[in-house]
């Protein structure tokens, strides 16, 4: 079993990631978050907007999935959003042509046999382009008029918001625009878990600004972004800044800030000079001035602009395969003391990021003990994502939480009938410490 299967068990195991529809067998490249997926997704993009909104020059917005569709016109999804597909004429599997070298042949017969193997044998189509792009019909009546797609970016959302958030916000350049949100994209082939999905989240940001300074706010915010993935525990020889030779039609430059998954380098962020291609077809399309004047210089000019794309979902999936880790260590007494050898699976998730800060444990469920264990979740509950655990021996509950990538565990004890002090545990070196139970709540505080 390799670390993508072990990871995708624990995720399901521990209540981080479900198939989507699983009781019906499934729906290919969709998935759920659970109780703990949920918290860790939800704690990734708190990390992000909290980077990117809480300073003087960027403005966060959330906008329609749903848009006028001149908008995916202008943008140029409507012609060039697709990619090239082909059919096996044998096993009649479909593939992105330009996959076709690493891609699975689809006949169960041939198992371990490449495509391409196929192609070189005049088994494929000829390509044809697939536009990538969800259509549905807005309204009772399904005909040309009606049609909408959902979003297959959240980026455009921002640029037709451009004018209203500079006005309503009185924002100068250089400034950002950031969101959030849900993005849908109708894949030929999904794969490697979170990877590659049809419906996905994405953290994106658009920094307005003078043309002029183009290439100083790209290395800007090239250097940014890879330094949060670092900030938030991804070990920097996991990144890699990979530059685009060729280029997309509306970029001048381009990096992808690549994980190394277990499969190969895979994007995880996007760093692109828009130019003012975005703005330009918006005010072609719309026939409204999208410009901005410049009070120092007095010209007017159409904004460049400077993209910031993470995947949510692929950011989430980066964050536990860097977190993930066996080992074995001296089994744990109750007095923190070692023992025989056992084999421990552990997330080091960093603490912001973990979906329970901290789990309260009774040593015993007799003498007061689960009572005051009860108040203290209580109290921590307030202020932090926690829980209460009282089944099973200690060192299992400690496991458990090692698996959810819970950082610290407080154990109530004998000894905390006696004088009021708790054990607190760091889940990376198992570490032990007794503090005053009243000083739990400034304790996690300062760790997290």
């Amino acid at each position: 079993m390799d670390i993508t299967e072990k990871v995708v068990s624990l995720a399901k195991r521990r209540g981080f990631v479900f198939q989507s529809s699983e009781i019906y067998g499934g729906l290919n490249g969709c998935w759920d978050y659970g109780p703990l997926g949920v918290e860790l997704l939800k704690n990734v993009k708190e990390a992000w907007w909290k980077e990117m909104t809480f300073r003087e020059n960027i403005e966060g917005i959330d906008a329609s999935i749903l848009m006028h569709p001149k908008v995916w016109e202008a943008s140029g999804h409507v012609e060039n959003f697709t990619d090239p597909m082909v059919d096996c004429k044998e096993c009649k599997a479909r593939f992105r042509e330009d996959t076709l070298e690493e891609a699975e042949c689809g006949n169960k017969a041939y198992k371990g046999r490449k495509a391409g193997k196929c192609r070189k044998e005049g088994k494929f189509t000829e390509a044809r382009n697939f536009n990538l792009m969800f259509k549905t019909y807005l309204g009772a009546l399904e005909d040309k008029d009606a049609i909408v797609y959902l979003r297959p970016e959240t980026a455009q959302g921002i640029y037709v918001n451009f004018l209203n958030v500079k006005e309503s916000s009185r924002q100068k350049l250089p400034f950002g625009i950031a969101q959030i949100g849900k993005a849908f994209r109708n894949e030929i082939n999904t794969k490697n878990f979170l990877f590659r999905t049809r419906e996905f989240e994405q953290m994106e940001m658009q920094f307005f600004i003078n043309p002029n300074e183009d290439e100083k706010w790209f290395e800007y915010w090239k250097e940014n972004r890879i330094n949060w993935f670092v900030k938030y525990g991804i070990n920097r020889d996991k990144l890699n800044i990979h530059v685009h030779e060729k280029l997309a039609h509306y970029a001048k430059a381009a990096v992808d800030i690549e994980f190394a998954f277990p499969f190969g380098w895979g994007e995880i962020e996007g760093i692109h000079n828009r130019t003012d291609f975005d703005l330009k077809r918006h005010s072609e399309f719309s026939g409204k001035k999208i410009e901005y004047f410049d009070d120092q210089t007095k010209e007017r000019y159409i904004p460049f602009v400077i993209e910031t794309s993470a995947g949510a979902s692929r950011s989430f999936m980066a964050f536990l395969l860097n977190a993930y880790e066996e080992e074995q260590i001296a089994r744990e007494n109750l007095d923190g003391s070692k023992a025989a050898n056992e084999a421990r699976t552990v997330l080091r998730l960093h603490p912001a990021l973990a979906p329970i800060k901290a789990a309260i444990f009774p040593l015993v469920n007799r003498d007061g003990m689960p009572e005051i264990a009860h108040k203290l979740t209580e109290d921590l509950r307030k202020d932090f994502k926690v829980f209460f655990d009282d089944s099973g021996a200690v060192g299992r509950r400690y496991r458990r939480q090692d698996e959810c990538g819970t950082p610290f565990c407080i154990t109530v004890d004998s000894d905390t009938l006696n004088d009021n002090t708790v054990t607190i545990r760091d889940r990376d070196s198992m570490v032990q410490e007794r503090i005053h139970i009243e000083k739990t709540i400034q304790f996690l505080k300062e760790k997290i």
